[in-house]
């Protein structure tokens, strides 16, 4: 059988949490096995690093043991432009402006998805269409923006 290959999977600071959190551990937890099965190509940024330095111990060692597996993508001005136009196009506040970074970060690195349990300003059911026709307005793809729980199950796909 023909193995697909790795998904690049842009991964916020939310999933690691997720993983201790008595709501997501489970969805969390096998999303997390599926890329060590090479189902994800784990994708992060300089923000998730300095956002986890806020975290909890054991959160940071759970991002830490994550990261052999992690491509690093830089903040760049096109990434800054990016989400920029998120704010300008009044997709989040200003002060929520780390949220529209990521997406704008997994948007210009290229990145399929981006896998959130932020479900305010990230896996929004009326943002999420914004951030597509700010990024198609820019010349870039439209993105997947999901929760673990809705990239873990494939019918065809066991871990």
């Amino acid at each position: 059988m023909l193995k697909m290959p790795a998904i690049r999977t842009y991964v916020d600071t939310s999933v690691f949490g997720g993983v201790f959190d008595a709501e997501f551990s489970r969805a969390s937890k096998i999303f997390f096995a599926k890329i060590n099965a090479g189902s994800f190509r784990l994708v992060v940024s300089p923000i998730v690093a300095e956002e986890m330095a806020d975290a909890p111990p054991r959160i940071r060692q759970a991002y830490e043991v994550s990261l052999s597996l992690a491509e690093i993508v830089p903040v760049e001005d096109a990434t800054l432009a990016l989400r920029d136009a998120y704010l300008k196009a009044g997709i989040v506040a200003p002060q929520w402006a780390a949220d529209a970074l990521h997406v704008a970060l997994a948007t210009v690195a290229g990145c399929a998805m981006i896998v959130s349990w932020n479900f305010k300003h990230i896996v929004n059911f009326r943002r999420i269409p914004l951030y597509n026709a700010v990024n198609k307005a820019h010349g870039y793809s439209e993105i997947g923006i999901f929760t673990p729980q809705e990239v873990i199950e494939d019918e065809d796909e066991t871990v």
